[in-house]
C-alpha cells in the first residue's frame, strides 16, 4: 500500500477511525464491482479545499455524480481566481465584534478560520457569470446554476486569474468531464443573492432564466433511474443539510410518489458528520432510521463517521486513490 493507505491502515483501528476505514473499503469494493458514487457536499467544503483531493478523485472516475450547496459551488470558484487575496484568521474564535466589524469595512468575508475577499473573488465572479445570465435570457434560453459555471470555466476567460493549481479545483475537473450535478437551494448562496439583485434591477428579464431546485430533482430522478438500471449507486455524504437531504430523496420519491416498482435503493451509504447524534434530526440521524424513508435497505452497507469532514473526507480520498 502507499504511504497514506499504510499509515491510515496501521494506526485506524478502533472506533471513528475504525468506521472511516471501513466506508473507504466500502467505497472500493462498490467501485470494484461495477458500481458507481454519488457524493454530496454540505458546509464550506470548498473554502476547505476539498478539492485537492476531489479534483482527483472526479478526474480518476471515482465519482460519478455531485449534490452540493450553492456555497460549495461558487467557493471553489472563488478560490480559484482570488486564492491569493484570502486571509487566514488563526484566531477566530478571539473575534470581538468589533473585529468582525473591522473585516467587514475590509470587505473579507468569514468562513470560520477564512476570510473570502470580495471584490477580488465574489464580484469577479458575478462580472462573467452575469455576462451569461444575461445572453441566455436575451435569447430566450434558462440553464441550472451549475451549467453556468461549467460555460464559464470551459470558455477559459479566467484562466488568466487563476491564482491556484487548476488541478485542485474540483469544478474544473467536473466541468471538463461533463460531471451530473445538482445544486438545491441555489439561491441561498452569494450569486443566488447577486441574480436575485439583478432581477429586481432588470438586468434580466426573466427569473426562470436560472432553473429551479424542483427541475433538479426532475433531473435528479431521470439520472437516477437511468444509471441504477445499469449499475448498483451509492450515496457519499460530506456533511447534512440540503445537499445530502434532497437528493437522497429521490428514491422515496420514485416508489412512493410516482408509484415506481422496482426502483433500486441506495447500494452504499456513508455520511461523515459531526453533528450530535439525534433521532429528530437529518443530520443527526443514524443510517438505519432512512430505512424507514425508503432510501436504504436492511442489507444496504451503512457507515457513519462521527468527525471533521475537513479532516475525514481526504483521508478517504486518499486511501480511494490508493494515495
Amino acid at each position: 500500500m502507499s504511504p497514506i493507505s499504510s499509515f491510515i491502515k496501521q494506526h485506524y483501528r478502533h472506533f471513528n477511525a475504525a468506521a472511516l476505514v471501513d466506508a473507504a473499503e466500502g467505497y472500493i469494493k462498490l467501485l470494484e464491482s461495477g458500481g458507481k458514487m454519488f457524493v454530496t457536499i454540505a458546509g464550506a467544503m470548498s473554502t476547505a479545499e476539498l478539492g485537492i483531493s476531489l479534483a482527483e478523485m472526479i478526474r480518476q472516475d471515482k465519482v460519478h455524480g455531485i449534490c452540493c450547496t450553492g456555497a460549495n459551488l461558487e467557493e471553489d470558484v472563488f478560490n480559484l481566481v482570488a486564492h491569493d487575496f484570502y486571509e487566514r484568521v488563526p484566531h477566530y474564535r478571539d473575534l470581538t465584534p468589533k473585529d468582525e466589524a473591522g473585516l467587514l469595512a475590509r470587505h473579507m468575508n468569514r468562513v470560520t478560520d477564512t476570510c473570502i475577499p470580495e471584490m477580488e473573488a465574489m464580484r469577479r465572479i458575478e462580472s462573467a457569470v452575469l455576462e451569461e445570465w444575461v445572453a441566455a435570457d436575451k435569447a430566450g434560453q434558462r440553464f441550472f446554476p451549475h451549467q453556468f459555471m461549467y460555460k464559464i470555466l470551459l470558455s477559459c476567460r479566467l484562466s488568466g486569474s487563476y491564482q491556484i493549481d487548476p488541478k485542485n479545483s474540483w469544478l474544473l475537473a467536473a466541468a471538463q468531464n461533463n460531471l451530473p450535478m445538482f445544486v438545491p437551494g441555489w439561491e441561498d448562496a452569494t450569486l443566488g443573492n447577486m441574480y436575485a439583485g439583478h432581477c429586481i434591477s432588470g438586468d434580466v428579464k426573466n427569473v426562470h432564466t436560472v432553473r429551479t431546485g424542483i427541475e433538479y430533482m426532475m433531473e435528479l430522478a431521470e439520472w437516477y433511474t437511468n444509471t441504477t438500471a445499469k449499475t448498483p449507486l451509492g450515496f457519499f455524504q460530506i456533511g447534512g443539510g440540503i445537499a445530502g437531504d434532497f437528493s437522497i430523496c429521490v428514491v422515496p420519491m420514485l416508489h412512493q410518489d410516482l408509484q415506481r416498482e422496482n426502483v433500486p435503493l441506495w447500494a452504499y451509504f456513508c455520511q461523515i458528520s459531526d453533528s450530535t447524534t439525534s433521532y429528530g434530526s437529518y443530520s443527526g440521524a443514524v443510517p438505519n432510521e432512512k430505512i424507514t424513508w425508503g432510501k436504504l435497505g436492511i442489507d444496504t452497507p451503512k457507515y457513519i463517521i462521527e468527525s471533521d469532514a475537513t479532516i475525514v473526507a481526504p483521508l478517504i480520498f486518499a486511501y480511494v486513490l490508493g494515495w
